[in-house]
C-alpha cells in the first residue's frame, strides 16, 4: 500500500443501481490522485463494483466475512467467494458488528485467518467506548483487541492487515476525536504491535483513523504522526464530498 490510504465504508446503504451511479461520478474525480482508495459495499453491490471499477485506481471490498470456511451456514459469505469476485479487502470487527451482532475477538481472529488463505486484506477495526475512555481504559481495550484478534498470526501475515482505530463514541455521532487523542491511540497500536512482533512490524503496519471524518475537518488530522489515512463512513456515500475529502488529504486542489 501507499503511505496514504482512504477506505469508504458505505454500510447498509445504496442499491446496485445507486452504486453504479456513485462510481460513475466518483472515479473521474479521484483517478489522478496518488492514494490507495477503496470502498466497502454491501454484498449485493460487489458484482457492480467488479464491473464498474475494472481498470480504475479504486479497489472494492466487503463489510464483513464469515469466520467459517464453508458448509451449512445459511446467509454467510466466505473468503473464497469474496476473492473469486475480486474483493481485495474486507472490514472485520467493526464496532457495529460487535454491538449489534455480538461479535467477539475470537470470531474476528478466525475471519482474519480465513482472509489470509485467499490473500484478502483484513481491515481490523478496534476502539474504545466513551465509558472505557472516561475510565482510563483506552490502552487496555486497544491492546486486548489487538492481542486476541491477531492471535496466532505470523509477522509476515501482517502485510495483509490494516488496523483502523475507530473510537466507538465518534462513529456516526458527529463527535470527532482530537488530533492528540488519535495520535495517542496510534502510538498505542504501534507499541503493541512492536511488543507482539518487532519494531519493523510496528513501523510497517498501516494504521487508519475512523470516526466522523469529513472534508471540513480532515485537515486537522493530516499531519498526525504515524497515521496512514482514514476509514470514512457517511461521507463515502456522497461522491463529491468523498472525493473532496481525498483531494484535501493528498494536497491537491479541490475540483469544484
Amino acid at each position: 500500500m501507499l503511505n496514504k490510504v482512504i477506505i469508504g465504508n458505505q454500510k447498509m446503504n445504496l442499491t446496485a443501481s445507486q452504486t453504479r451511479k456513485f462510481i460513475n461520478a466518483f472515479v473521474p474525480m479521484v483517478e489522478h490522485l496518488n492514494c490507495d482508495i477503496a470502498i466497502c459495499v454491501p454484498y449485493t453491490n460487489l458484482a457492480v463494483c467488479k464491473r464498474a471499477l475494472k481498470d480504475t485506481n479504486v479497489a472494492f471490498g466487503a463489510q464483513n466475512v464469515s469466520e467459517f470456511e464453508k458448509g451449512a451456514y445459511t446467509g454467510e459469505i466466505n473468503s473464497e467467494m469474496l476473492a473469486d469476485i475480486g474483493c481485495k479487502l474486507t472490514l472485520v470487527g467493526h464496532s457495529e458488528r460487535r454491538k449489534y451482532f455480538s461479535e467477539h475477538n475470537s470470531e474476528i481472529n478466525s475471519k482474519i485467518k480465513q482472509n489470509l488463505k485467499y490473500n484478502i486484506t483484513s481491515v481490523l477495526c478496534i476502539g474504545e467506548s466513551k465509558r472505557e475512555r472516561t475510565a482510563g481504559q483506552t490502552r487496555n481495550v486497544i491492546c486486548k483487541q489487538l492481542d486476541e484478534c491477531l492471535s496466532g498470526l505470523y509477522e509476515n501475515e501482517l502485510e495483509n492487515i490494516v488496523v483502523a482505530y475507530e473510537p466507538i463514541w465518534a462513529i456516526g455521532t458527529g463527535q470527532t476525536a482530537t488530533g492528540k487523542q488519535i495520535e495517542e491511540a496510534v502510538n498505542i497500536i504501534r507499541e503493541e504491535i512492536a511488543r507482539l512482533y518487532t519494531d519493523k512490524a510496528s513501523k510497517n503496519i498501516v494504521v487508519l483513523y475512523g470516526g466522523s471524518v469529513k472534508p471540513d475537518n480532515v485537515k486537522n488530522f493530516i499531519n498526525i504522526k504515524n497515521l496512514n489515512g482514514f476509514l470514512v463512513g457517511g461521507v463515502s456515500l456522497d461522491a463529491k464530498a468523498f472525493s473532496e475529502l481525498i483531494q484535501i488529504y493528498v494536497g491537491k486542489p479541490v475540483k469544484k
